[in-house]
């Protein structure tokens, strides 16, 4: 039995296919591998995958060439944003060749763009569907933000323009608030990015502790190369990372997912800075407003106090004058009945003793003598309690007008005590003062003005 030549079979087979595929078809596939030559033409790996187990299933060779590159590529990069790169899925229209040297292969003649579109948004929402579903998707936005972020951990490539941009933005603040901040590289575009921040991150997460916040920033680029932040592995990593992450990834297009799941989303690295500075300026602001508050209460107890004050002082001398005059109403009501006792006394005494015989003079005159001794006794007793009353009462009312004299602002200025103020404010703690400021120092007579030329804490 004699066979065939081989380029016999290629031919017959060459035949075959030219009479069932004589028009161009329509093929979907995705971009396995692709390689510009200097002469501009094109050569791609077209493969297919199998959805649930992403084994390949079928693969070819397609070329494009240069007359056809030059047109196709810019229209396919305006399109859609990203050039023609491995990984993405392409509706291409191919004319099927063969060659007895080389084989099967496509010779692409067209490329619609919508539909690579479409496949990179129904990727983008079945990373964002799964996520949700995992109940991850809100975890880092769910996080409290620091009020003051002071310790920074960086993502970015040490020589991207957004990196400098960052660091100058964020050192070089007007308000010269100090950070602190530790760059830990990663590759920021292509496919090595994602497996490199992911990387980044457990490095970070090592050292928990100390930051407050990760900023991952890069200085932009086209559509292919932001690609690495819709995938799932770096999202599932940043939604779940335990402090909030600041994404500033430089572009503005739709959000990626990476922007989606991070407690909060820039679009440059420049505002990533500006947003960490605006946070100590409401801080700040925050601040200042419970000082003057407070300052404001502080003035409005000393106003109140000072008129109650004003008001007893008004009040206590008409009630030390009534107290007083009671007191010496009393005092007098006391002495004459004592000295009208003592008269109804003397007289009953006198009466009885005229009533005696003669013979009880002397024992009479004996009692009258006694009598007389007890009544002196009497009156003194009376005199000793009547002065010790008097005085008692003399006594708390010098205390009542010495504790007015104590109470009032003036007295206390007299005894070398001096009241100092900064614009209309009274300082208590050195802290409320600068150099170059002036204050007002108060004394009892008069005031002097005084400027601060230099403060020992």
């Amino acid at each position: 039995m004699k066979g065939i030549s081989l380029y016999q079979l290629n031919n017959q087979i060459k035949s075959h296919l030219s009479d069932a595929f004589s028009d161009e078809i329509w093929v979907v596939a995705e971009i396995s591998e692709l390689r510009q030559t200097q002469t501009g033409h094109c050569y791609l790996e077209l493969i297919e995958k199998d959805e649930n187990t992403d084994q390949i299933t079928a693969k070819a060779r397609a070329t494009i060439w240069a007359y056809a590159f030059r047109m196709l590529n810019p229209y396919f990069k305006t399109s859609t944003g990203q050039t023609l790169t491995s990984g993405i899925k392409v509706l291409i229209k191919v004319s099927i060749e063969f060659q007895e040297i080389y084989g099967y292969s496509l010779n692409i003649k067209d490329i619609d763009p919508t539909y690579t579109l479409g496949d990179m948004a129904r990727r983008k929402k079945e990373v964002i569907d799964r996520l949700k579903q995992e109940g991850v998707f809100d975890m880092n936005r769910d996080l409290l933000f620091p009020e003051i972020p002071k310790t920074i951990a960086l993502i970015s490539s040490p020589t991207a323009a957004g990196y400098e941009d960052f660091v100058d933005q964020l050192e070089n603040n007007a308000q010269g608030y100090q950070f602190h901040h530790k760059l830990f590289p990663a590759i920021m575009q292509g496919n090595q990015a994602e497996a490199s921040i992911i990387a980044t991150l457990e490095k970070i997460y090592a050292y928990e502790d100390i930051f407050d916040v990760v900023v991952i920033i890069r200085g932009g680029g086209s559509t292919s190369d932001l690609n690495c932040f819709d995938n799932y592995d770096l999202a599932q990593n940043i939604a779940q990372f335990p402090l909030p992450v600041i994404s500033g990834i430089g572009h503005e297009r739709d959000e990626s997912v990476v922007d989606m799941v991070a407690n909060v989303k820039v679009k440059t690295p420049t505002a990533a800075a500006e947003f960490l500075i605006d946070c100590f300026d409401e801080c700040e602001s925050y601040h200042e407003g419970l000082q003057e508050n407070f300052l404001a209460g502080v003035q409005d107890i000393l106003m109140e106090s000072s008129d109650r004050l004003q008001q007893l002082s008004q009040k206590f001398t008409p009630l030390v004058h009534q107290i007083l005059a009671s007191k010496n109403n009393q005092l007098d009501m006391l002495r004459q009945s004592i000295i009208s006792s003592g008269k109804s006394l003397l007289r009953n005494s006198k009466h009885q003793l005229q009533s005696f015989s003669f013979d009880l003079k002397l024992s009479i005159k004996h009692q009258l003598d006694m009598e007389q001794m007890r009544l002196n006794q009497f009156i003194l007793k009376q005199k000793n309690v009547s002065r010790r009353f008097f005085n008692k009462h003399k006594h708390q009312l010098e205390l009542f007008e010495q504790s007015a004299k104590y109470a009032d602002p003036e007295n206390i200025l007299k005894k070398g005590y001096t009241l100092t103020l900064s614009n209309g404010k009274i300082i208590k703690d050195i802290s409320q003062l600068k150099e170059d400021d002036i204050i007002e120092t108060k004394f009892a007579k008069g005031s002097i003005e005084s400027q601060i030329k230099q403060i020992k804490k």
